[in-house]
């Protein structure tokens, strides 16, 4: 009886959330994957025999429907120039605050993390300020030094990257934070060996912190690259996918499809899409892990 509860115990610990991750994740997954291959609507969803299973037509119709490869490739582009930002400028802040002192590294954190925890909705009235084309900090700033207004959300490249340029300041502080971690639990005789050998400021960081803080650098790659694909609070509140779907991304499309249109079939099956592409994208980072280390 002793040896029986010993083997249920560690089971019913982590059975309230293995229960949770089945009910909002895995079940949820399953339910979308099911009626992407349905035409279900608003109309489908009050009388389910109005829904009819049609196959693979949402998936063959999202390959051309142009607004969503629009909004994919805007995807791919804030993933390929947002992820490096964020991971760059979150650890050269981490780097920086470990060689001041202490008092001003906690006061630092706080300020850094502090838009992390703030609501988006807030800093897109503080943001949209700064952005507006007329009244705008940035243009004010610009026109002392008599250079044109930019138009910051009005054209689809440069909101874009005012997008990118938004959400990596507001997402620099959980990052930050990781980095900052990984840097205090590097042991400090590995930098008192150095400075006996003679090794300057950049042999360190190369030959010491960088190869220390590969699982702190994966870790921070994979999420951030997740959150990226998954790109959606900044272009709906900013600029609502717009100008002409320039800002769209895949998130913002379902929700789009499924909430505003009522199209829960070709929502679903976009947003099967993004998933796969999710696992992908995660898939190649552990495979490029694990060469890393052979």
């Amino acid at each position: 009886m002793n040896r029986f509860k010993a083997k249920i115990t560690p089971y019913l610990f982590i059975g309230p959330a293995v229960i949770l991750l089945l009910i909002f994740s895995f079940l949820p997954i399953l339910v979308s994957l099911a009626i992407s291959f349905t035409d279900m609507n608003l109309s489908g969803l009050a009388n389910w025999s109005q829904i009819n299973f049609i196959g693979f037509d949402n998936f063959i119709t999202l390959f051309k429907d142009e607004v969503f490869l629009k909004s994919m490739r805007n995807t791919f582009f804030y993933v390929i120039i947002g992820v490096p930002a964020a991971v760059i400028s979150s650890f050269v802040i981490a780097l920086l605050l470990k060689f001041v002192s202490d008092w001003m590294s906690s006061a630092f954190r706080v300020v850094y993390y502090l838009p992390s925890v703030t609501n988006i909705v807030a800093i897109a009235v503080v943001w949209g300020f700064l952005y507006n084309q007329e009244y705008g900090l940035f243009n004010y700033l610009l026109s002392l030094f008599e250079i044109n207004a930019i138009p910051w959300l009005e054209d689809p490249l440069i909101a874009k990257l005012s997008l990118i340029l938004l959400t990596v300041w507001k997402s620099n502080g959980v990052s930050m934070l990781i980095f900052l971690a990984a840097l205090q639990s590097i042991p400090k005789m590995y930098y008192e060996a150095a400075d006996i050998d003679g090794a300057n400021r950049w042999q360190k960081l190369c030959r010491i912190t960088l190869p220390s803080m590969r699982f702190a650098t994966f870790f921070v790659t994979v999420t951030t690259v997740i959150g990226w694909l998954q790109f959606f609070e900044e272009p709906f509140v900013m600029t609502e996918g717009g100008p002409l779907n320039g800002t769209n991304s895949m998130a913002l499309f379902i929700y789009q499809e499924g909430f505003q249109y009522s199209e829960f079939g070709y929502g679903a099956a976009a947003s099967f899409i993004l998933f796969i592409i999710i696992i992908l994208a995660t898939v190649v980072q552990f495979i490029l892990r694990k060469s890393d280390e052979n």
